[in-house]
């Protein structure tokens, strides 16, 4: 694929390009004809979703950012939310946002409206990375049936995964890369505040609310949760995120993304609303007890300090010694002394899973058992660790692929250190986004759900972020006017 060296190409799909009449009327037909099949086997329902679906087509069309946004805004807000529609499988409000945004990019190659594509580093890694995922899921596929909720959770990983090669193929400029992240933190405080209104409010109320979400099939009963699903013990939060630990990690990448903007000279939103932001994020990220994603937020702050705003270290220190004497937080420490300790049974549970995901890898260390599921029946699949995870479904040729895709990607941006050292208006965001990446890959030590196909918003918005972090680098290594040195 060709290296793309501009910021801007015109006739390539973006803010300010609309999509030819004749590529809106062939959607338009497609959806109009696939829209009365539906209705003549779906019911009234089902056609009524793909009308919809079709006039998201048609927005994304004329805007493909407004694509992008709404697969923040369905991460964000209902990562779980289903079509109703069963055609074997029933596909989610994030697929079909991901479907558009893709299948616009793909169809600009087409019709000739785009004929370059802009490339990193990253682009063989994750191509790599790609390849090895697909071998290990068909030799696994001898350990288990290849049903369609299978098939569907892997081709979303798949489109996750490629999505990265649209995020950096459309921020080619500045202003449509800032655009994506202040939505995304925009979004990601109103999912924090989301989170912490269902724990504030009685448990019966925000359950209500919550299972009101069946309808977009959503789980019902009791879907509240507590530290060790024992109701004696304290409540974590949720929102719309279904799992406490995935909704922490939804909110230390937002938080480390946003941390950064605090004290930037020229921050993406208004200095009140980034304060009101992180407030609202570091507060739900404590509701949700998620040790691991609060290591990983501690960790990129961390980095964030080390690497430029070093006077905050001071801070620092003293905000983490009042978060271990205070007394409203005395509970929450404790829980984490119990799991560096071992004491407590999630802890232990993860020991266990440790033990087996070695197992199989030291059986099947080249591609791994693949997604289906565990060959033998002493051992299961399913360890709390992103890295063996991948280990034990993708064999080490898949971990080795992950980690130098990683690896390419942070060599890349210190290699273009400089110019973000001396543009500090860009040098918040692009270290607020390789702290987010930094923060995650920490929190991958202690949970899955970055690489679990069972949470697609979470496996895709890291990727989003790693595409993000990757165009920004790429911004910076092709700006030719850099600014005076801080």
């Amino acid at each position: 694929m060709p290296q793309v060296t501009g910021d801007q190409v015109p006739g390539t799909p973006g803010t300010s390009v609309n999509a030819s009449p004749a590529l809106i009327g062939l959607v338009a037909g497609l959806f109009a004809t696939f829209g009365g099949l539906v209705l003549a086997f779906g019911g009234p329902l089902a056609g009524l979703a793909v009308v919809f679906m079709g006039v998201a087509a048609f927005v994304v069309l004329r805007r493909i950012e407004v694509g992008f946004w709404g697969i923040i805004g369905i991460i964000c807000l209902l990562p779980f939310a289903t079509l109703p529609v069963d055609i074997g499988l029933t596909p989610t409000f994030l697929d079909v946002a991901l479907g558009a945004v893709v299948g616009i990019w793909l169809l600009g190659f087409v019709t000739g409206r785009q004929r370059t594509i802009v490339t990193t580093p990253i682009t063989v890694p994750l191509v790599v990375f790609i390849i090895v995922a697909v071998f290990a899921f068909i030799f696994g596929l001898s350990n288990g049936p290849l049903t369609p909720t299978l098939l569907r959770r892997f081709a979303e990983l798949l489109l996750s995964l490629g999505f990265v090669l649209v995020v950096v193929d459309y921020c080619r400029t500045w202003e449509r890369l800032e655009r994506l992240i202040q939505v995304l933190m925009l979004m990601g405080a109103a999912a924090a505040l989301i989170g912490i209104v269902l724990w504030l409010i009685p448990d019966d109320t925000a359950n209500t609310l919550l299972n009101a979400l069946q309808r977009l099939g959503y789980p019902g009963g009791w879907v509240i949760r507590y530290i060790e699903e024992n109701p004696a013990l304290p409540e974590r939060a949720i929102g719309t995120s279904v799992d406490p630990n995935s909704f922490g990690g939804l909110l230390l990448l937002i938080g480390a993304l946003i941390a950064p903007q605090l004290v930037s000279r020229r921050p993406l939103l208004p200095r009140w609303a980034i304060i009101g932001a992180l407030a609202l994020v570091v507060g739900a990220l404590v509701l949700t007890f998620s040790r691991g994603a609060m290591v990983g937020l501690v960790v990129a702050l961390g980095l964030v300090a080390l690497v430029r705003y070093r006077r905050l270290i001071p801070y620092m220190a003293v905000a983490g010694l009042l978060f271990l004497l205070l007394p409203v937080t005395r509970g929450y420490v404790e829980r984490f002394i119990a799991g560096v300790q071992g004491q407590d049974l999630a802890t232990q549970m993860r020991f266990g899973e440790y033990t087996d995901a070695l197992t199989l890898i030291g059986r099947y260390p080249l591609f791994g058992v693949g997604f289906a599921g565990a060959p033998d029946i002493d051992l299961y699949l399913g360890v709390a660790n992103v890295y063996l995870t991948i280990g034990t479904q993708m064999g080490f040729l898949g971990l080795l692929a992950f980690l130098v895709l990683i690896g390419t990607l942070f060599a890349y941006a210190t290699a273009h250190r400089d110019y973000f050292r001396s543009n500090p208006d860009h040098d918040a965001l692009w270290l607020g986004l390789h702290a987010a990446l930094a923060g995650g890959l920490v929190a991958g030590i202690f949970d899955h759900y970055l690489f679990n196909i069972e949470f697609h918003h979470a496996v895709t918005i890291f990727w989003f972020i790693l595409g993000l972090a990757a165009a920004t680098t790429r911004l910076g290594s092709k700006s030719r006017t850099p600014a005076p040195r801080a």
